[in-house]
């Protein structure tokens, strides 16, 4: 499905938090340069959504700003790799208290969203209130609820369109143990894991483009699932690149991930293939934790870190706000949400930061936490494991 003008990224672990969650003994390593990474991919990709407010041409680095999603997804494969490939590959990890932890980092945001916008709509009908008929989408709400509305179990769409990244990491979250399986048998020869990672990218990229004259880095209610797996298995390839030792180098560490960021800028901005770009997605990632092993404490203020953590709430909450903004202008100021002042533009840009931090420390993390306590239904090691 081409791209509808929402995009966002992936629910992913957090970085600063790489130990396993669901109960396992093993602490990887803290890598705080990725949770500050998180931010960035965030505000590229608010930026792409909400620049067109200002009714001007977005800037070629913005207008492939959904590519900020990609580098979640190559991060998420990352990082799912450094906290529970070792154990898949060693047999001991619990399948179901790896969905459970997984499924408490993204669940509870994207229910609490859209329950508000059902609240939302609800009201808008009693009260004769036309806010638009692309949100509620009544038929695709089971679809919502599942967290398949990126499996094209969804075409309708609506609600909150950016949900449909998480639904696609569901997917990946799911299928993690296949990944698992080619990762812990490649894990001896991470170039080759690499190489055949960018083949998967490049000719699944070709492949979609070729039978459907569309991106398949556009794609996101019908193909959002096969969307995310090329760029899944760069991230977990590149980390096993790292896990060898390649970046061992403090100062080239920076200097890569300097080039790499400058790349992913003139990538962008000349208009190179979107594989070329999620290619240097996995140098940027894997420079970056290597940087983070190597003790560099660039990017791992307490500020850095901080809005790497709420990120996941920013772009979940980005188009309610958007909504929410858009008629209080409209009505209360009689602006076009389309053409708005540079000022009004400003506060729609920054007013979404403080409701995600209201979302991150209201719902996100007393629901993960509760979620983690309880640990997984029908299991009868599940608490123990939750509270271990």
């Amino acid at each position: 499905m081409s791209e509808t003008g929402h995009e966002t990224c992936e629910a992913e672990p957090d970085p600063c938090q790489n130990g396993s969650d669901d109960g396992t003994s093993t602490m990887p390593q803290n890598l705080k340069q990725l949770t500050a990474l998180r931010f960035f991919a965030a505000v590229w990709v608010v930026g792409y959504h909400y620049w067109p407010h200002l009714g001007l041409a977005r800037p070629a680095v913005l207008e492939k700003g959904y590519l900020g999603v990609e580098l979640f997804f190559v991060l998420s494969g990352f990082i799912l790799s450094h906290v529970y490939l070792q154990a898949f590959g060693e047999k001991q990890q619990s399948y179901p208290s790896f969905l459970w932890a997984r499924l408490a980092r993204i669940y509870p945001v994207h229910i609490a969203v859209l329950g508000g916008l059902v609240l939302l709509m609800l009201a808008a009908a009693v009260l004769g209130l036309d806010i638009g008929d692309h949100v509620a989408m009544w038929r695709s709400l089971p679809a919502q609820v599942t967290l398949t509305q990126a499996w094209g179990l969804s075409p309708d769409g609506g609600w909150n369109h950016p949900s449909w990244s998480i639904s696609a990491e569901w997917f990946a979250y799911l299928t993690f143990p296949v990944f698992a399986w080619a990762a812990w048998r490649l894990r001896d020869r991470p170039r080759l894991a690499v190489g055949l990672a960018l083949a998967l990218v490049v000719g699944l990229y070709e492949i979609y483009g070729g039978l459907t004259g569309e991106s398949l880095t556009r794609a996101t209610i019908t193909w959002g699932a096969l969307r995310i797996v090329p760029c899944f298995a760069y991230g977990c390839a590149i980390y096993l690149l790292w896990r060898s030792g390649v970046f061992k180098q403090r100062a080239a560490s920076i200097a890569c991930a300097g080039a790499a960021a400058a790349a992913v800028v003139a990538l962008t901005h000349f208009g190179a293939p979107d594989w070329a770009t999620t290619a240097t997605f996995g140098l940027l990632i894997a420079s970056l934790a290597g940087m983070a092993s190597n003790g560099s404490r660039l990017l791992t203020s307490k500020t850095w870190v901080y809005l790497g953590e709420v990120s996941f709430a920013l772009y979940m909450v980005c188009i309610p706000w958007e909504l929410v903004f858009g008629g209080l202008v409209n009505r209360g100021l009689h602006l076009d949400p389309d053409k708005l002042p540079l000022a009004a533009w400003l506060v729609l840009c920054a007013g979404a930061l403080p409701v995600a931090m209201a979302a991150h420390h209201l719902v996100e993390r007393p629901a993960r936490e509760i979620m983690r306590r309880y640990g997984v239904p029908f299991s009868r090691g599940g608490r123990a494991a939750a509270a271990a």
